[in-house]
C-alpha cells in the first residue's frame, strides 16, 4: 500500500509541475461521479462508432483508394495504411457513397471494368469522378476492414426501380441477369448489405423537398426494398437538419410503420457562421468553447428527436441514426475548392469524446451514427499527403472508446464545477461507462477546462475490485495538431494516477483531456 501512495503522490506532484509549468492559476478542484453499476441500461450498439466516406475531395481518391498499380502499399489499391489504422479501431459500419453526392449517383457508373467507367461531373461538390471506386470497391473495402455496409440511395435524381435493381446486384445469390452480371464483373457470391439509406437530406441538396412529399416518396421506395432471405435490410430515413423537429413528427406520423431507422443530421460551426466557420488551428478559447457547447448540444436534439418518436413509436423499435456529425470548419488554405479538408485538434477530440458520451446515454433510441467524415474531409480520423499518413487526435478518442463497443450503458451522476468562460459556462466533467461482456467496467473522464484539474472522486456501487489501468490524451495547447512531420504531438498515454479501493476510485483528472479507465 506504501508503494501505491508513493506512486501517487509522484503522480500528482508531476502534474502539479505540469500545470504551473502553463501558467495555470489554480491545480485542482473537486469532482464527484458516481456510476451505477447496479443499474444497467441498454448495450452500446458498435454502430455508434460508424464512419462517413463520400465521394468528396480526397476522401476517397488518395484518401482511400489509390488503385493497384500504385507505388503507395496497398491491398488491391486500398492504402494499406489506412485500411489497418480503421481496422486498429475496429470500424463496424461505413456510410457511402453520401451525402449530396448520393443524389446524383448512378450505380452502374461504379461497376464493371474500371478502365470502361465513365467519368463524371461532380455537380455536387465541383470537378470530376472517374468512378474508380464503385459499388465493387465499396463493398469490398467494407468486407476487408470487417465493417457492415450503409448504401445511400439516390431518391433525388433516380427511381425506385434503379434502387430495387442495384439492391439485386448486391443480395441476390441465384440465377437472375443481375446477380450473373455481378459475377461476370468478378464477384460471385452476394456482398452483404446491411443499411438502406432511402435519400439524403431530402430538405436540401437532396431534393428541397417538403416533409409530407418526402414522407409519400419513402413509402413508395420503401416498398421496393427487397431483403434476401435470412439477410433483412434496415431502412433509413432521410431525417431532420438539427432541431427540426417538424420533420421528424411528419414524417414517422405518415410513413412510421415502414421505417426502422430515421436520421439526423448536425453540425458543429464554431462560429456559428456558415460563410465564415473559422478556423480549424488558429483559434482562440471563445472558440474552444462554442465548439464544446455545440457539441453538448446534440444531447438536447436527441432529446427532443426521441420524444417526437415516441409518440408514433413508443416501444423505440426505429432507431435514431446520427449519420452525419462532427465539426465544420474552414478547409486549410491551399486545399482545392470544395475539398473540405481541415485539420483536427486537441478541441476535436474533446469535442467527439462528449459526443459519443451522449450517443451512450441514449443508446435506447440511438443505435448508429457516422461521424463527417473518415478520410481527409472535415472531422476525420485520417489525414494523407501522398504515400504519407497522419493518425488524427479523434482517432484516438475512438481507438480509447472502443473498449465501449457492445458494452452494456452504466448510467452516470455527475457534480463537477462549471467551466466558464466570459459568460458561456458548460459542466467541467462529462463522463460515461459501460460493462463488457468479460465483466470489465470501462470510464471514460473528459475535462472540458483547459485551464484547471479535477480531483475526481469516482464511486461504482455493486462493483468490487482494485485493479485500475487507463490511458489519456492531451496536449500543451488547445489548438495542439499532428502533423505530418510531427505525428504523435496529440496521442493516448499510459495513465497510472487513480487508484481503486472498495469501490472508491480517486483521480487526477488533467485540464483539457480524455481519460479512459478500466476498471477489474
Amino acid at each position: 500500500m506504501k508503494a501505491k501512495v508513493g506512486a501517487w503522490r509522484g503522480c500528482l506532484v508531476a502534474l502539479l509541475v505540469l500545470v504551473s509549468g502553463h501558467g495555470y492559476a489554480d491545480v485542482t478542484q473537486e469532482a464527484q461521479v458516481i456510476v451505477h453499476a447496479d443499474r444497467p441500461g441498454p448495450v452500446i450498439h458498435p454502430e455508434i462508432y460508424g464512419q462517413f466516406a463520400e465521394q468528396l475531395g480526397r476522401g476517397i481518391y488518395g484518401g482511400i483508394w489509390v488503385g493497384e498499380n500504385s507505388s503507395i502499399p496497398n491491398i488491391r489499391g486500398y492504402r494499406k495504411d489506412v485500411v489497418d489504422a480503421l481496422k486498429a479501431i475496429k470500424v463496424p459500419v461505413i456510410r457511402w457513397p453520401g451525402g449530396c453526392f448520393a443524389d446524383q449517383y448512378d450505380w452502374r457508373d461504379g461497376i464493371g471494368p474500371r478502365d470502361k467507367r465513365p467519368v463524371r461531373m461532380n455537380a455536387s461538390w465541383g470537378g470530376e469522378d472517374s468512378n474508380q471506386f464503385g459499388t465493387q470497391e465499396f463493398m469490398d473495402f467494407a468486407e476487408l476492414i470487417g465493417a457492415k455496409t450503409y448504401i445511400s440511395i439516390n431518391v433525388g435524381t433516380g427511381t425506385p426501380r434503379e434502387m430495387s435493381q442495384w439492391i439485386e446486384y448486391m443480395t441476390a445469390d441465384g440465377r437472375s441477369s443481375l446477380a450473373q452480371e455481378r459475377r461476370a464483373n468478378g464477384r460471385d457470391k452476394p456482398w452483404k448489405l446491411d443499411y438502406v439509406g432511402i435519400g439524403n437530406e431530402m430538405w436540401g441538396c437532396g431534393g428541397s423537398m417538403r416533409s409530407q412529399f418526402y414522407a409519400d416518396v419513402y413509402r413508395q421506395y420503401a416498398t421496393f426494398v427487397h431483403a434476401p432471405r435470412n439477410a433483412p435490410l434496415v431502412r433509413v430515413a432521410s431525417g431532420a437538419n438539427a432541431d427540426d423537429v417538424g420533420w421528424t413528427d411528419t414524417v414517422m406520423s405518415i410513413a412510421g410503420s415502414q421505417i426502422d431507422a430515421i436520421s439526423l443530421h448536425n453540425y458543429t460551426i464554431p462560429t456559428g457562421n456558415w460563410l465564415h466557420k473559422g478556423s480549424a488551428t488558429q483559434f482562440g478559447e471563445s472558440e474552444w468553447m462554442s465548439a464544446l457547447q455545440g457539441a453538448l448540444r446534440m444531447d438536447d436534439l436527441i432529446a427532443k428527436h426521441s420524444a417526437v418518436m415516441d409518440k408514433y413509436d413508443p416501444k423505440k423499435r426505429v432507431a435514431l441514426v446520427v449519420d452525419e456529425w462532427g465539426n465544420w470548419m474552414d478547409q486549410e488554405p491551399g486545399a482545392s475548392e470544395a475539398a473540405l479538408y481541415q485539420q483536427n485538434s486537441l478541441r476535436d477530440a474533446l469535442s467527439a469524446a462528449i459526443t459519443l458520451d451522449i450517443f451512450h446515454a441514449h443508446a435506447d433510441r440511438v443505435r448508429m451514427a457516422n461521424i463527417a467524415q473518415m478520410v481527409n474531409v472535415l472531422q476525420a480520423m485520417i489525414l494523407t499527403d501522398q504515400s504519407r499518413m497522419v493518425l488524427t487526435p479523434t482517432y484516438y478518442v475512438f481507438d480509447m472508446y472502443k473498449v465501449f463497443q457492445g458494452a452494456t450503458y452504466l448510467p452516470v451522476d455527475i457534480q463537477a464545477p462549471a467551466y466558464r468562460y466570459g459568460t458561456a459556462s458548460v459542466p467541467g466533467v462529462h463522463a460515461t461507462a459501460g460493462r463488457d461482456a468479460a465483466g470489465v467496467v470501462h470510464v471514460a473522464l473528459v475535462n472540458l477546462d483547459p485551464h484547471h484539474a479535477d480531483t475526481v472522486r469516482l464511486t461504482i456501487p455493486g462493483v468490487k475490485g482494485s485493479a485500475v489501468h487507463g490511458r489519456e490524451l492531451t496536449a500543451p495547447a488547445i489548438n495542439t495538431i499532428n502533423t505530418f512531420d510531427h505525428p504523435d504531438r496529440v496521442k493516448p498515454e499510459p495513465f497510472d494516477c487513480a487508484t481503486f479501493k472498495h469501490g472508491l476510485v480517486t483521480v487526477v483528472l488533467p485540464p483539457k483531456s480524455v481519460v479512459v479507465l478500466d476498471l477489474h
